[in-house]
């Protein structure tokens, strides 16, 4: 049998759900290609979305029309703003997920999406003509064709599952591993790697001493994950916090030969940031105990994800370690954590589309480009998904820069540095972070996804609505002023005879509540609450703002100037080999992003742009 698309996506994970409905979204006929549509969705670890960087990452998948942020408010059980107590630029939103809630929405979309076609399968085979990517093949011997192929394999290519010393091969936990297409490939001879991952075991929540337990509930006014999403949709519930003891470290510490990680079974590294309890035991073996977050996985499920207790030890092991915690002395195991291994592609491979330059038309995304998390894959997923459909419709592109995005932030950390071990988002790695905040994601992104067809119609008149409220009210509040004097008794930091202010510039002031304001000027509290806090994040940034936009402007004045294709790195005189190798198998396209290449110095990055400019000299004689 043989069907036709203009873009396939394979794999129903995060990154495939968000990749087919970005190509669905701008209108071109696309096809899902996953082991079961009953996968769609899935949550394969912790049952939350969001967290610090990672919930910047969902604002901005949201204000570009995508599915996840949507997803996890339908199945949010529990939201807390992570950072709450400091500044708006670190702080991020997240959402305790209930996984039946999530699938099921997740499904509901992707049946309901027009241009949208869910084939069930396994693709062993690319079709690869002349250079470009024409189609796929399925076990069943039937045949995809197409014009764009977005590869979002997660943990599926050749991945072992390690439990203590067993291990089989597997996907994920009862889920068969994609053996056969990483045999077609390795046939690629793209630059590849082993890396590892690993998830708790879960626990049987009727079996937990709740009273035992110190109760972290969610926030009182919960901040959603979707800029649209008004109110709750779920009943919420508390999560349980309990602690790892001496008693469990000496358990672990005696099993360490048992562990696939630390008995030699496991080559590919594991995320540092969210390492297993093992690697927790032996890289602060000082610290007498390790937080557990005890998170219900539904409103209709007895199960309990221990976040923070991840490992590889055997199953024997895991029951008794988890019968060492406080709270847990009585806890059934329902499934064993485990550890799994899979191949990753260098993400150097790809452009800044995720496309390989190599074969046109072939994109990948997701933890198949070295990055760990829902949030990271689904990011990916829509540039390539949104990418593939345009070259094929339109004939255009779609990228993202640093100062513009966490999306951006990330995919040029990939395609520029590579890994060298799961990536994960971070606020910290923004270099214009005060600009890039999860409250501002629509102002940043959403004309920009309107512009590239990803957007709809609803999304956008509510943009804009918000939009005009959001100007009029600040300009409202810069217009009204208000004295130092007024300002100092409401409790703000500043000189009392000093000059008058305007609401706006008052709201940033240390000291400053929108509470107390709302005295001083009680047309403020006119405003929803939405738009307040919008105003006071501005206001809180505004000083810093201008003095980041002139870092920004110099910056762009060199870093904005292009590397032509043609140019030789090897010829460059002065680089270092090892440079000239390392931006000839990076091959920045401009200025900025050359600077990023791991082993750049001012003195090389001064002989690179004297180099371009005087091939430009040369050409325009």
């Amino acid at each position: 049998m043989k069907q036709a698309a203009e873009v396939v996506v394979i794999g129903g994970g995060h990154a495939g759900v968000e990749a087919a409905c970005a190509s669905a979204r701008i209108g071109v006929p696309t096809v899902l290609v996953t082991m079961s549509r009953d996968d769609l969705g899935k949550m394969s670890c912790n049952p939350a979305i969001g967290g610090i960087g990672k919930g910047h990452l969902v604002r901005e998948i949201d204000a570009l029309g995508g599915v996840m942020s949507h997803a996890a408010d339908y199945a949010g059980i529990q939201f807390r703003l992570l950072n709450r107590s400091k500044g708006p630029a670190v702080q991020g939103p997240r959402a305790q997920s209930d996984r039946v809630r999530y699938a099921d929405f997740v499904q509901s979309h992707v049946a309901n999406q027009a241009n949208l076609i869910v084939v069930e399968g396994e693709v062993i085979d690319l079709q690869i003509e002349a250079g470009r990517a024409t189609g796929v093949c399925l076990g069943d011997g039937s045949i995809v064709s197409a014009e764009a192929i977005v590869l979002t394999a997660g943990t599926f290519l050749r991945g072992i599952v390690h439990i203590g010393d067993k291990n089989y091969s597997g996907g994920r936990f009862n889920d068969s591993a994609s053996t056969r297409l990483a045999k077609r490939l390795a046939e690629l001879k793209l630059p590849q790697g082993r890396l590892k991952t690993g998830t708790p075991p879960r626990l049987l929540g009727t079996t937990i001493d709740w009273d035992a337990l110190e109760k972290q509930p969610g926030d009182e006014d919960p901040v959603f994950l979707s800029s649209t999403t008004s109110t709750l949709q779920c009943r919420q519930v508390d999560c349980g916090l309990t602690e790892t003891n001496s008693k469990t470290h000496d358990i672990i510490q005696r099993n360490l030969s048992r562990s696939a990680m630390y008995g030699g079974q496991i080559g590919g590294k594991g995320p540092r940031y969210c390492p297993s309890i093992e690697d927790k035991i032996v890289r602060f073996a000082d610290k007498a105990s390790h937080q557990i977050f005890l998170e219900p996985e539904g409103l209709t499920s007895n199960i309990v994800y221990p976040n923070g207790i991840s490992t590889s030890l055997p199953q024997d092991v895991q029951a008794d370690y988890v019968r060492s915690i406080r709270g847990l002395e009585k806890a059934v195991v329902t499934q064993p954590g485990y550890a799994i291994e899979y191949d990753y592609f260098d993400p150097r491979s790809l452009n800044a589309y995720l496309e390989l330059p190599e074969i046109s038309g072939l994109y990948f995304a997701g933890q198949i480009n070295g990055t760990t998390g829902y949030e990271e894959a689904a990011a990916q997923g829509l540039v390539a998904g949104a990418n593939a459909a345009l070259k094929v419709s339109q004939g255009t592109t779609l990228s993202f820069e640093r100062q513009q995005s966490y999306i951006g932030v990330m995919i040029d950390d990939l395609t520029i540095r590579g890994v060298q071990e799961p990536y994960r988002m971070f606020t910290s790695r923004a270099e214009f972070r005060l600009y890039l905040r999860a409250d501002n994601a629509d102002q940043r992104l959403t004309a920009i996804g309107r512009e590239a067809g990803l957007v709809g119609d609803a999304q956008w008149e509510a943009f804009q609505t918000k939009m005009t409220r959001l100007s009029r009210a600040r300009a409202e509040m810069q217009d009204l002023k208000v004295s130092s004097r007024e300002l100092a008794d409401t409790g703000a930091i500043l000189n009392p005879d000093g000059p008058n202010r305007s609401v706006f510039e008052a709201l940033g002031l240390r000291g400053v509540t929108m509470e107390g304001l709302e005295t001083l000027a009680p047309s403020f509290s006119k405003f929803d609450l939405a738009t307040q806090r919008q105003l006071y994040n501005e206001a809180l940034y505004a000083p810093y703002m201008e003095r980041q936009a002139k870092d920004l402007a110099a910056l762009q004045r060199d870093d904005g100037i292009s590397i032509p294709n043609d140019l030789s790195f090897m010829d460059i005189e002065g680089l270092s080999n090892e440079l000239k190798e390392k931006l000839s198998k990076a091959r920045p396209a401009n200025i900025s992003q050359a600077g990023r290449v791991e082993g750049m110095t001012p003195a090389a990055l001064t002989l690179l742009l004297a180099k371009v400019r005087g091939q430009e000299r040369r050409k325009a004689s």
